[in-house]
């Protein structure tokens, strides 16, 4: 059995080097490019994350400790320029990055972005031979590209369920459903609401869970939800502000079951910016005066 790079635990910090080149490696298997949800997922079944570890939760209950950490770690490999990743949230490798194979090239990483950013932020330094850079805490939040989402997550989970459950029915209704209808108040077995989207000249009746959620998502609860389906529907859809584990995407798309669509707190931000709801994007205008231009003429 290979030896895993990092190990997530209930309260004390990872091995973000691992996590960083464990990043690096999911990549590779990528083909070089993916989504923040790829790369995880790739992540999660090579070093065999299990199911106790993707639960484990910050202390403030709003994000698991793995997707967190692992949000670090791009953001460390982004600022070495090791990667990139465009406006829609697809990370790329960067030349510097796809030569990166070992613990050391990533450790030398952590430890040049930690140096600039306590330079930057006008910090001294305390005890530095005692100090280990693994050890200590990440403040703030990672990549200022996410910012957005964690603020916007804040927002949904403050929203009432009433209120949450009509925010998916317009989402849903933006993104191409008719007759979307919400049916959260009749504890109709955990199922929200129904929609019918249709395809061509297919329609599908498609019913729906939306749950504000602080945590993973676990296969029981999918699989009580498909239990809910059972001789209603040939697709389902679950709806979270929070993380699906691993073990819970596999049964979603369990074959011989009724195959359940889902949508995670970040794709559900996509969506919400993308149908502008809730949401104002501006485009910035950037003049630069090229100088020597002039000079030319």
């Amino acid at each position: 059995m290979k030896r895993r790079l990092f190990i997530i635990e209930e309260k004390s910090h990872p091995n973000l080097s691992g996590m960083m080149l464990a990043t690096i490696h999911a990549l590779k298997g990528l083909g070089d490019s993916g989504t923040i949800q790829e790369i995880e997922e790739k992540v999660i079944e090579q070093e065999q994350v299990t199911e106790e570890e993707q639960s484990f939760m910050m202390p403030d209950n709003k994000k698991p400790r793995l997707n967190y950490y692992l949000a670090w770690a791009r953001t460390y490999l982004k600022r070495g320029n090791a990667l990139e990743n465009s406006s829609r949230g697809v990370w790329r490798l960067l030349e510097n990055g796809s030569t990166i194979t070992s613990l050391r090239e990533t450790k030398k990483i952590y430890d040049q972005v930690f140096m600039e950013e306590r330079i930057r932020s006008g910090q001294k330094k305390k005890n530095e031979q005692n100090e280990s850079a693994e050890q200590i805490n990440l403040e703030g939040s990672p990549d200022v590209s996410e910012d957005w989402k964690m603020i916007l997550l804040n927002v949904l989970g403050e929203m009432k369920p009433d209120a949450f459950e009509r925010l998916s029915q317009r989402l849903l209704r933006e993104a191409g459903f008719t007759k979307v209808e919400v049916r959260g108040q009749s504890g109709d077995g955990g199922i929200d609401g129904v929609g019918v989207l249709r395809v061509n000249l297919v329609s599908f009746q498609v019913y729906f869970q939306c749950k504000r959620w602080k945590g993973a998502v676990t296969p029981k609860e999918i699989r009580d939800f498909r239990g809910a389906l059972q001789g209603r529907a040939d697709k389902g859809l679950f709806i979270t502000t929070g993380e699906f584990t691993s073990h819970a995407s596999d049964e979603a798309t369990r074959e011989g079951a009724i195959a359940i669509d889902l949508i995670n707190g970040d794709r559900l931000c996509d969506l919400l910016k993308e149908h502008r709801l809730g949401i104002r994007v501006e485009k910035v205008e950037s003049v630069e005066i090229q100088s020597e231009w002039f000079e030319k003429i």
